[in-house]
């Protein structure tokens, strides 16, 4: 059963179109990610979802409610967790809690219960009454999931959850979101460009420059991209990519490194080893990953497109006087 049902959204600022005619639909009870680079349109769907923003066509539909003429509605329905934090530092995890539970109009005793249930699951009871200005980051996110779900929202958007926040952490949070979502039965709707964390999904959409350009079970997606990855480094890596491509394989360059996919990597390794006129300096064999796919699909890494990024919004701080040491 579909809770979520989205068809030809496009979303424009101005001259950009952020979302190109995106269609897709998200079951209940799933976790379903967005996956890809900064800019990809990712935050602009989920505001749109979230009725945040408005669409400039298209239809988007939850708990078959059309989001931009149910906007009160929708916001009963869903829980959302930013990007950045907006909890209020200065006021303790439990009052944090129960300020969005008033807001909500929840009736007293509800909140309460449901503020201790969340914060003993999130493993934040020992600690509700301190400030939260002295949490941690990952303190923080946790905090603020079980914000989001304190009104007993049937879908919980999260976007890049657990941005900046190092691995450890980000296992122990989505430890926590699973835990959750099996015992409310909640629909989990996820932005992320980490690898690592869209393996949680149910299934991930691919998204890049505005557009899906793929859809399917983390394993599936997989399976799509077609047998084992070989990767190599050679002496002569131009050469050598002539030379596997002249065996009808599309190889990509990395680091130095040539990767291709082929079916039965195991069997087709030693012959072409054997008979490679350039010079092998290592070879590796191994399962595809969401990394390649997504290198497949977009022909870079979805690390080099954030930090692409990254330098950008630093060039344009420097040149309106935001850079440096202040």
């Amino acid at each position: 059963m579909e809770i979520i049902r989205v068809k030809n959204l496009h979303k424009n600022y101005k001259k950009t179109e952020a979302v190109k005619g995106i269609s897709f639909s998200v079951k209940k009870g799933e976790i379903f990610g967005f996956l890809g680079p900064n800019g990809a349109g990712k935050t602009t769907t989920i505001n749109v979802l979230c009725t945040l923003l408005k669409q400039s066509s298209g239809e988007a539909y939850l708990d078959n409610l059309e989001i931009s003429k149910n906007q009160s509605e929708i916001r009963k329905r869903i829980g959302l967790v930013f990007q950045d934090t907006t909890l209020d530092d200065y006021l303790t995890a439990e009052e944090n809690i129960k300020f969005h539970g008033y807001a909500y109009n929840m009736p007293k005793n509800l909140i309460i219960q449901r503020t201790e249930n969340l914060l003993k699951m999130m493993d934040l009871w020992d600690r509700r009454k301190e400030n939260v200005r002295s949490y941690s980051g990952g303190m923080k996110r946790r905090l603020e999931i079980a914000r989001g779900l304190l009104h007993l929202p049937k879908v919980l958007f999260l976007d890049e959850p657990t941005l900046g926040l190092d691995p450890q952490t980000r296992r122990k949070i989505w430890e926590h979101i699973n835990e959750i979502r099996l015992k409310d039965k909640i629909t989990i709707f996820m932005t992320t460009h980490y690898m690592d964390e869209a393996e949680n999904c149910n299934r991930i959409a691919i998204i890049d420059h505005g557009k899906i350009i793929a859809l399917n079970t983390p394993e599936g997606l997989k399976v799509d991209l077609g047998g084992d990855t070989i990767q190599i480094t050679a002496e002569n890596i131009p050469e050598a990519k002539k030379e596997i491509q002249s065996l009808k394989l599309s190889p990509t360059i990395r680091d130095n490194n040539i990767s291709f996919q082929v079916q039965n990597g195991g069997e087709f390794l030693p012959n072409f080893v054997q008979n490679f006129k350039q010079k092998i300096h290592s070879v590796e064999l191994r399962r595809p990953t969401l990394d390649d796919v997504f290198i497949s699909l977009t022909g870079k890494a979805i690390r080099e497109q954030n930090q692409n990024s990254t330098e950008q919004m630093r060039s344009w701080r420097n040149r309106r006087g935001m850079g440096g040491n202040r």
